[in-house]
């Protein structure tokens, strides 16, 4: 592959607006919410978000496309055939553990931090200047490229099945949304919602998590009475991030628990407060046998083994499972499940497992959503494109790899993601005091518009 020296001044022109842009996508809390209007339908902050995008877009010389408020998009190129590069700008709430504005995008030294900062308003923006420097470098394409940005990555895809019905998706193409160098295979991910009554009037609330694909990093119930002494000789600390403050309120105790959150997709990275706080209520006998079943059914493992469902392929690694959501309403307990399974396993399978390990303590299946894996055969032309355009320009090897998150990639027949998380760059998705380094943006755009050459060549 040769180096385009054109290519390569066009971009470092546009470098200090690249990073002025991200910082101006950041400062919007982009969390879905309510509609709020006919062309809002994930709530005024990320319509919000979808106009600030657009404005960018026009500002650079290219037409977006507003698809009634889930996604927008813009091509260059032209040709019959179309490269789709897909990112979103919705984000996960903030959550706790900030010592930043997560929406401040403040810089210090070479970090951008704020939420959506690496997940996905760094890689978006990254894309889009990609496309920007080529149309400034004159690179002929014969393809056309179309950027789609979508607004509901992170709650479901809503977005992308929209867009797939209003305008129809390309064949293939790539997500600026995970690793670096290429993922070729995405696990299932499974959504698993259950409720059982609440038989023990000691336990007066519970709540924790803010969403099913974050690992819960904080966590509460209200005790009536006075459980301070046991709660506190219950609770076996980890390590000094993870805490237990319990409190009388009234007469009653609240006891709060601080774990780490992180994505579901890798529960691994934190600890969850929802799964410490059952173990504390658990051992000191409150709850009752819904509590007591469920804190040994989540066990203390990531892999569903307390569960039974636990085991790995050879194509996509080891299923694992997120307790995302626990909550008492009105009486009622609910759990919600985030799990990330192999490519040979049947969701089918996993919740009737799940479902039956339960069903001693009357829990019962409420709710379900289940997105397939993905898999793009390494062999396949894009992904090879896509590895040479890699180790070309970062003299690095690189092979194809599998991860258990979700990206709109598996939303094409062949998609797959790339970058723009460097490897030995933490991954700090849903995670507190999220940030970019701002020289990966740039690094990450460069790669984009050579693999963006090589794909509509």
């Amino acid at each position: 592959m040769e180096i385009n020296e054109k290519l390569d001044a066009a971009l470092l022109a546009l470098r200090q607006d690249m990073t002025d842009t991200l910082a101006r996508w950041v400062r919007v809390p982009s969390v879905r919410a309510e509609k709020s209007a006919p062309n809002a339908p994930f709530g005024a902050d990320v319509r919000r978000i979808l106009d600030v995008a657009m404005a960018d877009i026009a500002r650079l010389g290219l037409t977006p496309r507003d698809v009634d408020g889930y996604a927008c998009d813009a091509e260059i190129g032209r040709g019959e055939e179309t490269v789709a590069v897909l990112a979103h700008l919705d984000v996960v709430p903030a959550g706790d553990g900030w010592t930043h504005d997560p929406f401040g995008a403040a810089i210090e030294g070479d970090r951008l931090y704020g939420r959506g900062a690496g997940d996905d308003k760094g890689p978006a923006v990254a894309a889009l200047f990609a496309m920007r420097a080529l149309l400034d470098a004159g690179v002929p394409l014969g393809k056309r490229c179309r950027l789609i940005l979508g607004c509901d990555e992170e709650s479901g895809m809503e977005d992308l099945q929209h867009y797939e019905r209003a305008i129809g998706l390309p064949e293939k193409g790539f997500s600026p949304d995970a690793d670096f160098p290429v993922i070729n295979t995405e696990k299932g991910i499974l959504g698993m919602s259950f409720a059982a009554p609440m038989e023990d009037a000691r336990l007066l609330a519970l709540d924790a998590g803010t969403r099913r694909n974050i690992v819960p990093g904080a966590a509460q119930a209200l005790l009536r009475g006075d459980w301070r002494a046991q709660a506190a000789d219950a609770f076996d600390a980890p390590d000094d991030v993870c805490e237990i403050e319990a409190s009388l309120e009234g007469g009653d105790t609240r006891i709060r628990v601080t774990g780490v959150p992180a994505h579901a997709s890798m529960p691994g990275d934190g600890r969850n407060a929802a799964k410490m706080l059952l173990r504390v209520l658990a051992r000191i006998g409150v709850g009752g046998a819904a509590v007591a079943l469920l804190d040994e059914a989540v066990g203390d493992e990531d892999a569903g083994v307390a569960l039974g469902i636990a085991g790995r392929d050879e194509v996509s690694g080891a299923l694992t499972i997120n307790l995302g959501l626990l909550s008492l309403e009105e009486g009622t307990l609910r759990a919600t499940f985030d799990c990330r399974y192999p490519v040979f396993f049947s969701g089918d399978a996993i919740v009737h497992t799940v479902s039956a390990r339960l069903a001693p303590a009357r829990f019962a299946l409420t709710e379900r959503d289940d997105s397939a894996p993905h898999h793009v055969p390494a062999s396949s032309p894009l992904v090879q494109r896509l590895v040479e355009v890699y180790r070309a320009l970062t003299g690095e090897d690189g092979a194809p790899f599998a991860i258990g998150g979700g990206t709109y990639a598996r939303h094409l027949k062949e998609g797959v993601a790339f970058g723009m998380l460097f490897p030995g760059e933490p991954e700090l998705a849903h995670q507190a005091e999220e940030y970019v380094s701002l020289e990966s943006p740039f690094k990450a755009a460069r790669i984009y518009a050579y693999a963006i050459a090589a794909l509509c060549a």
